[in-house]
């Protein structure tokens, strides 16, 4: 592609409208565009399709902690909805694409409403291919760093190649390594569950090595995605806890009879069967015959179910 191309969309991502605050001019759209242009440099963005995902927000919000050292709230969604109204000469490089009979008129605050809405968010064709090419990439990016964040230039670069990984963090607070991420930024509370429950569900069936830990079900299919469900012991909503000894892998059935109360597990790791079902117990898939049977626990005793959070599940939900 030639220099004038390069120079005119140069020119558009180093212009971007930004609002005027009391703490100066708001700095979310730079910090998205140097998010997109990472991820596809990555090889996390492969295709001009682009959906929203853990690893979209948690790396906005590393980067939001590299660069800004203002009270600015980090605020995922506005700058998602409102880089389609930037333009080039009229051109414009960002759009937003409805799931069908959906619509995005206004600003979605609520990510997991903008779920609900969003088919997904594309570049201009062109600019989407500068942005897959290394050097245009590295172009792109510095030229967004001197322009927007001279002063952290330095500590960007030093924090990429050493680490400075937002996503890390939650990996390391799921799996009960670390404290709370989120008491060195200020995040939204929904986006903060949203990676968080994103992380949850990734290494839950990851520690029970994709085996439901009752039945003993292991199917890994070949496009990548588990048939395990990672299950929270003391539901979400009641507990906020995210922790990996929170959490018990389950087929999508016994899931459902977790929830519902028709199984627990006691203090022995055995499985407790409800009294108050109608099922022919000599079918090979009821769950009497999963009664008093020993649930598959992970290797390292650290992500063990937390006997507590199994008792309050039996108080609670069990229906015994």
């Amino acid at each position: 592609m030639n220099n004038e191309t390069i120079h005119f969309f140069l020119k558009g991502l180093t212009t971007v409208k930004r609002a005027s605050t009391k703490y100066g001019p708001a700095p979310h759209k730079p910090v998205l565009l140097l998010t997109f242009l990472e991820m596809v440099d990555e090889g996390i963005i492969t295709e001009n399709t682009v959906t929203l995902s853990a690893d979209l927000v948690g790396l906005f919000q590393e980067n939001w902690r590299i660069l800004v050292d203002t009270p600015h709230q980090a605020d995922f969604t506005q700058p998602f909805f409102y880089l389609q109204n930037d333009n080039i000469k009229g051109t414009h490089f960002w759009f937003l694409i409805p799931k069908p009979a959906k619509s995005i008129h206004g600003h979605i605050k609520s990510i997991n409403t903008l779920i609900e809405h969003l088919e997904y968010g594309n570049f201009d064709e062109q600019l989407f291919k500068l942005m897959q090419e290394k050097g245009c990439n590295q172009l792109f990016r510095r030229a967004i760093l001197e322009k927007y964040f001279p002063q952290m230039i330095d500590s960007y670069m030093m924090k990429k190649k050493f680490g400075n990984d937002y996503l890390k963090d939650w990996e390391n607070f799921i799996l009960k390594k670390s404290s709370d991420p989120t008491k060195t930024i200020r995040i939204s509370k929904e986006e903060e569950v949203f990676v968080r429950q994103a992380f949850f569900k990734k290494y839950i069936p990851q520690i029970y090595k994709d085996t439901c830990c009752i039945s003993g079900m292991r199917i890994i299919p070949v496009h990548g995605y588990s048939m395990i469900d990672a299950c929270h012991i003391v539901p979400f909503s009641v507990g906020q806890n995210d922790h990996v000894s929170n959490g018990i892998a389950l087929c999508p059935n016994l899931h459902r009879a977790f929830d519902r109360g028709l199984i627990s597990i006691g203090e022995d790791y055995k499985v407790l069967v409800s009294s108050l079902i109608s099922e022919n117990s000599q079918h090979p898939y009821s769950l009497e015959v999963l009664k008093d049977k020993k649930v598959l626990l992970p290797e390292n005793l650290m992500y063990f179910p937390d006997r507590e959070n199994l008792k309050w599940h039996r108080l609670n939900i069990f229906k015994g």
